[in-house]
């Protein structure tokens, strides 16, 4: 399988349905220049009318896929993780424009990042962006100049006291960003579904085990037509993806092309790395407050307690039956039951588990969310990071989300 994008998408006019939900809002910058500031900004591909500042919407690539390989035999990174493929601006109807712009088609990226003191991004993406037929140089350079120069929001334009080739680093912090929110070996492990030489799944199955934690529908793409290997996550966006607000929507167009039953997830072959112990990105740029590293998992949570929230390093109230962060109330008491390797939690309210994002217990949750544990913190997807809009006062409580939003935030266990 090649490395990259496939020269021809079967893609089809179909209605397009918004969720409306925000994944996060990023404040990944360089230094040098800046983003132009966008007050108000519309969301790609749900305007009504046409929207003349291309540097605060994404037009015409309004909708975009991050894009994600399961490379078995060659394989490419980490054993237990999926790997990057690039961040695509489709059309609102699912075509798309490709080198949009010769003269940007960098072909030093690895010289771009160092430069600009990237050299933790280039880290991880040696690890998790990787192609199985050339050198990852080449794979950067390609789906940069294929589709990150058809970002309009990335424009030089776009930005003030532009910096050469700042648009370049912050096209990949993104990319690595948004790829951090989307753990598909937990999803779908979680479900049930897991490499295997043996067993085979249905294609709905699979796609019910990604669209859970977001939902909105993913598309999933087979190589010698049964073999699993493509994940494609479509969002739009609100202001530029510099800065702006990555939405998930389901596909504009674009169609999975695997078998409704007997797919195959074959496990990687000659890959003896662990997505535990790789290094999680951390760079000069200014980030998201709260943000964590990825952890291996410590010991799981049991028996009676509750969870203490803690933010801006200091204990700052708990988390309530519903799974919101209250400050000026009685915690909780949840009960940590054993699955697997890790454990759920129920609350008087009912099972735990994160939908659309945001943390809920209700008696309306069928399906309880396997969390492990890093470092005696809660963890989703293995990330001990959680967020809110704000830290909540008085009587007001705040969702927790595990999309990065204003105020990062971790939770621990106090045992009963």
């Amino acid at each position: 399988m090649s490395s990259f994008m496939p020269s021809v998408r079967a893609l089809s006019k179909a209605a397009l349905t918004y969720s409306q939900f925000a994944l996060f809002a990023s404040s990944n910058t360089v230094s040098g220049g800046s983003p132009e500031t966008c007050s108000n900004p519309q969301i790609s591909c749900q305007n009504t009318s046409a929207i003349a500042n291309t540097c605060c919407f994404n037009a015409p690539g309004g909708q975009l896929l991050q894009t994600q390989f399961w490379d078995a035999d060659p394989s490419t990174g980490p054993v237990d993780s999926w790997t990057i493929h690039g961040l695509w601006p489709d059309h609102c109807d699912g075509t798309f424009d490709s080198n949009c712009d010769a003269s940007r088609a960098y072909t030093n990226i690895t010289g771009i990042l160092t430069a600009a003191g990237q050299t933790s991004l280039l880290s991880y993406m040696d690890t998790y962006w990787v192609s199985d037929t050339g050198t990852n140089e080449a794979f950067w350079e390609h789906e940069w100049g294929k589709h990150g120069t058809c970002i309009s929001t990335l424009e030089p334009d776009c930005y003030t006291d532009y910096t050469p080739q700042e648009e370049v680093v912050d096209f990949f912090n993104q990319v690595v960003t948004l790829f951090k929110t989307l753990p598909s070996y937990t999803w779908l492990s979680n479900a049930g579904i897991v490499p295997s030489s043996t067993t085979t799944y249905t294609s709905a199955d699979i796609l019910a085990a990604l669209q859970s934690p977001r939902g909105v529908t993913a598309v999933i793409q087979c190589e010698n037509t049964d073999e699993l290997d493509e994940i494609w996550y479509f969002y739009d966006v609100q202001g530029s993806v510099q800065t702006g607000t990555f939405i998930p929507t389901d596909p504009d167009g674009a169609t999975s092309d695997c078998p409704a039953t007997g797919v195959k997830y074959l496990p990687k072959s000659g890959s003896s790395t662990s997505s535990t112990t790789s290094t999680t990105i951390t760079t000069s740029t200014t980030t998201a407050p709260g943000t964590s590293p990825t952890s291996a998992p410590g010991t799981p949570f049991s028996g009676k307690g509750t969870l203490q929230v803690t933010s801006g390093g200091q204990a700052n109230g708990c988390i309530i039956s519903a799974g919101t962060w209250y400050i000026g109330g009685t915690c909780a008491t949840f009960t940590a039951t054993a699955s697997g390797s890790g454990f759920t939690l129920t609350s008087s309210k009912g099972l735990c588990a994160v939908q659309n994002a945001d943390l809920v217990c209700a008696s309306s949750v069928s399906t309880a969310t396997v969390f492990t544990s890093s470092a005696g913190e809660l963890a989703y997807a293995e990330n001990p990071a959680f967020y809110a809009s704000s830290v909540p006062s008085g009587s007001v409580q705040a969702t927790v989300s595990t999309a990065t939003l204003a105020q990062g935030l971790t939770i621990t266990w106090k045992s009963s």
